[in-house]
């Protein structure tokens, strides 16, 4: 396994690497867990050589107290990783590598993807996303460049950036791996008490209802039966419920046939908080 901090030594071991060898890179900010090696495991399976940047990005955070809270566990990554392959090369630069002294987020137009949803409730967060896969994706300049569909609002906005930027890379989402419980894999799932994991699994349950539902009600009906089902919870706090078009994002009011639609939640247990979302045909 080979560890880079700086650019120049990561950019320097793929110097040589033939142009029928294909790279794929797995951004990640640290914290790994099972859904993090998915992504590395199929990158491995279909590339010569993998790329897990492991990077805590500043930009992406409009609450400093949450970046401040967000487990860096280098060391242990590193031998999660290792675990998965020897052959994977790690990349853990600094802030100051990445962003030299001037730690801001550039500006993008995601054609109003990064308007709803999260981008409602954490202001800059997507400009933040934009800018870090942007320079990492320019660094490694991978073939392929995995992420998961937790964070399918993100997979959107970054296949967007690529068709925007002109970058020459595959942008490949993977499936949302879960815990026993039903409760979408997160970093921030560590930060609950046992009681909360416990019952954060509600939120899939309740996702799983909705699916069902959303066969024979409208979008709305839906959507003030999941509203309800939280309102009777005492331990979690609905931030939103959303039904949306699955490519625009935008959410629905009417079912059309032919069209794919899913649903997005965001719920807070206690102070950390918790997104899902279900593909709902």
């Amino acid at each position: 396994m080979h560890i880079f901090h700086k650019i120049e030594e990561l950019k320097n071991h793929f110097s040589t690497v033939s142009k029928e060898e294909t790279v794929g890179m797995v951004p990640t900010m640290g914290a790994l867990h099972s859904g993090h090696i998915s992504l590395v495991k199929k990158a491995l399976n279909e590339n010569n050589y993998v790329i897990v940047s492991i990077f805590v990005n500043p930009t992406q955070f409009n609450n400093a107290e949450d970046l401040e809270k967000y487990p860096q566990t280098l060391q242990e990554d590193i031998t999660l990783l290792k675990e998965a392959s020897d052959k994977i090369i790690v990349f853990a630069p600094s802030a100051s590598e990445i962003y030299n002294s001037n730690i801001k987020s550039d500006s993008y137009n995601f054609g109003g993807l990064e308007k709803v949803m999260e981008g409602e409730f954490r202001d800059g967060h997507f400009d933040g996303v934009g800018t870090i896969v942007e320079k990492l994706l320019n660094i490694g300049k991978p073939d392929n460049a995995y992420f998961g569909e937790k964070d399918y609002q993100q997979l959107q906005i970054i296949k967007k950036l690529v068709d925007i930027k002109k970058i020459p890379v595959n942008i490949i989402g993977c499936p949302i791996v879960r815990e026993e419980s039903g409760l979408a894999m997160s970093s921030r799932n560590e930060r609950l008490s046992a009681e909360l994991r416990n019952e954060a699994a509600f939120i899939y349950k309740t996702l799983k209802e909705a699916k069902i539902k959303f066969g024979t009600k409208s979008a709305l009906e839906v959507s003030k039966w999941v509203t309800a089902q939280f309102d009777k919870n005492k331990l979690l706090d609905l931030e939103y419920f959303t039904i949306t078009n699955a490519d625009n994002l935008q959410t629905i009011k009417r079912k059309s046939k032919n069209k794919k639609y899913r649903a997005f939640i965001a719920v807070y247990a206690n102070d950390i908080r918790l997104i899902d979302n279900i593909a709902l045909n």
